[in-house]
């Protein structure tokens, strides 16, 4: 039976998601795992957990809607 494809999602403004657990074999030769249904992987360097994001690429506060 064939398995899924891991997908892989570039976002405009943020992290590269991944989906399914997952590797990652940083620059060096150090790997990491991931278990969640979808990782978020930073692309801008500002994460305070690297290669994982943390949000730190928000440089604003969020509104909350209808308020």
């Amino acid at each position: 039976m064939p398995s899924e494809p891991t997908r892989v999602t570039l976002t405009d403004d943020g992290p590269v998601l991944v989906r399914g657990p997952v590797e990652i074999e940083l620059p060096d030769g150090t790997r990491v795992r991931s278990q969640r249904p979808v990782t978020a992987l930073c692309t801008c360097r500002r994460t305070r957990r690297p290669p994982f994001c943390d949000t730190s690429h928000r440089t604003r506060v969020r509104e909350e809607r209808g308020a």
